[in-house]
C-alpha cells in the first residue's frame, strides 16, 4: 500500500473508530436502562445486570456499524475535501478509483467483521444471555417474595416477607397456604432462607410457629425452631430454554428441525433472519460509498457540502428503513428474502455511480504564444 493510500486510511480509521464507540456507548446506555429491571424487580446482583447488558453489545455493535461508518466517513472526508487534500490527490494525476480505494478497503473490512459477529459472536452471546435470564426467571428467591408485598407465586399460596437482604434470607415470613383437601395452614417465621435439599428446593424457615385448621375445624398449633417448606410445586421440572431466531446459528436458521412444531410454524421468520444475517454486513459498505457520493460526487466548493450532506443522510436513512421493511416482509413472502441484499447493492451502485460522473478535472497547460514562439526560433 503506498504512502498516500496509508494516510487516507487513517484519517477514516479514526473517526471510524471514534464514532462506533460513541454510538455503541448510547445503544449499550439504552440496554442497560431496560436491564435495571433485573435489579429493581428480581433483585439480581450488579453482576448479572453487567454480563446480560454486555452480552447484548454484538448486536447493538452491528446496528450501529453502518451509521458509524457513514458519519465518520462524512466528517473526514469533509474535511479532507475542504482543506484540498484530495483536490490534490486528483491534480496529482491519481484517479478516482485509486482515491475512493482506502475508504472501500475499510467499509469491506467492517462488513467482514460484522458478518463473522453475525453468524458465530452474535448467536453465542444471545444463547449465553438467554441462559442467564432462564435462570434468573428460575430463582425461587426473587419469584417466591418480594420484599413488603403479599405475593401469590401459585394458587392458594400467599407469601409475605417484610424485608429480603442482598443474599436472599427473608426477616419476619409469613406464609398462607390452603391445601388440596381443603384444610388452611399458616406459617411464621422470623427468617426464612431458600435453599436445596436432595435436589429439591425448600424454604427453610427458622424460629417460627404453624397453625393448621383442618376440614372438621380441628386446630393443630406448632412452634419449631426449623421448618422445611417444600417448594417443588413452584417450579416446572420440564422447562427448556427456548431460543430465539436471534439466538440461533446459521445452519439452524435456514435448515430448521420441522418435525418440532414451533420451527415449522416459524419456518419463514428463521429464513428471514439467516438472509438478514448475511446482507446487513452490506449495508457498511453501501454506507461509505454513499458518502463518498456525497462529497466526491460533485464539484469542488469551498463553502462546503452541507446541502449534499443533507440530502445523502435522508437517502441513508431511508435506505436502512426499506432494508428493515423487506425484512419484516421476508417473514410473510419466502422470495422476498432476494431484496435484502439487492437494496444495500443498489444503494452502493448508484453512490459509485455519482462518484464516477463527474470526470476529474486535471489542470491545463499553458500555451504558448506564437510570437514568442518566433523569437525564440
Amino acid at each position: 500500500m503506498r504512502l498516500i493510500d496509508r494516510y487516507l486510511l487513517r484519517q477514516l480509521l479514526g473517526p471510524v473508530a471514534l464514532a462506533t464507540a460513541a454510538l455503541t456507548g448510547v445503544a449499550l446506555l439504552s440496554q442497560s436502562l431496560s436491564a435495571l429491571e433485573l435489579i429493581v424487580n428480581q433483585r439480581q446482583s450488579a453482576g448479572v445486570f453487567l454480563k446480560v447488558t454486555l452480552l447484548a453489545m454484538p448486536q447493538l455493535i452491528d446496528m450501529v456499524l453502518p451509521i458509524a461508518v457513514f458519519v465518520a466517513a462524512l466528517v473526514a472526508l469533509n474535511r479532507l475535501h475542504v482543506e484540498q487534500e484530495i483536490v490534490v490527490c486528483f491534480a496529482g494525476g491519481m484517479s478516482r478509483s485509486r482515491v475512493i480505494a482506502p475508504a472501500m478497503r475499510l467499509a469491506c473490512t467492517i462488513a467482514f467483521v460484522a458478518l463473522v459477529m453475525n453468524l458465530f459472536v452474535q448467536p453465542a452471546a444471545y444463547r449465553e444471555m438467554r441462559q442467564e435470564l432462564f435462570r434468573v426467571r428460575a430463582d425461587l428467591a426473587s419469584t417466591l417474595v418480594r420484599e413488603g408485598e403479599f405475593r401469590e407465586p401459585v394458587p392458594g399460596l400467599t407469601v409475605y416477607a417484610q424485608s429480603v437482604d442482598g443474599a436472599g434470607n427473608l426477616r419476619n415470613l409469613f406464609i398462607y397456604q390452603t391445601k388440596d383437601d381443603g384444610s388452611v395452614a399458616t406459617y411464621t417465621a422470623d427468617e426464612g432462607h431458600v435453599a436445596r435439599q436432595l435436589g429439591r428446593p425448600v424454604l427453610i424457615m427458622r424460629k417460627g410457629s404453624n397453625q393448621e385448621f383442618s376440614r372438621e375445624g380441628v386446630l393443630n398449633f406448632l412452634t419449631f425452631d426449623e421448618y422445611v417448606f417444600d417448594l417443588a410445586e413452584l417450579t416446572d421440572s420440564g422447562a427448556l430454554i427456548h431460543y430465539k431466531p436471534a439466538d440461533r446459528y446459521l445452519h439452524e436458521l435456514f435448515f430448521p428441525d420441522l418435525q418440532q412444531d414451533w420451527e415449522r410454524r416459524n419456518r419463514l421468520d428463521l429464513l428471514a433472519e439467516g438472509h438478514a444475517r448475511l446482507s446487513t454486513p452490506l449495508y457498511n459498505i453501501a454506507f461509505m460509498a454513499m458518502a463518498l457520493a456525497a462529497i466526491i460526487g460533485g464539484g469542488f466548493s469551498r463553502l462546503g457540502y452541507g446541502d449534499r450532506i443533507a440530502f445523502m443522510g435522508a437517502a441513508a436513512a431511508m435506505v436502512r428503513i426499506v432494508g428493515f421493511i423487506v425484512q419484516a416482509a421476508c417473514e410473510e413472502t419466502a422470495w422476498l428474502n432476494v431484496l435484502q441484499y439487492a437494496v444495500p447493492l443498489a444503494a452502493t451502485a448508484v453512490a459509485l455511480r455519482a462518484v464516477f460522473r463527474q470526470p476529474v478535472s486535471k489542470p491545463s497547460r499553458p500555451r504558448r504564444r506564437p510570437g514568442r514562439l518566433a523569437m525564440t526560433t
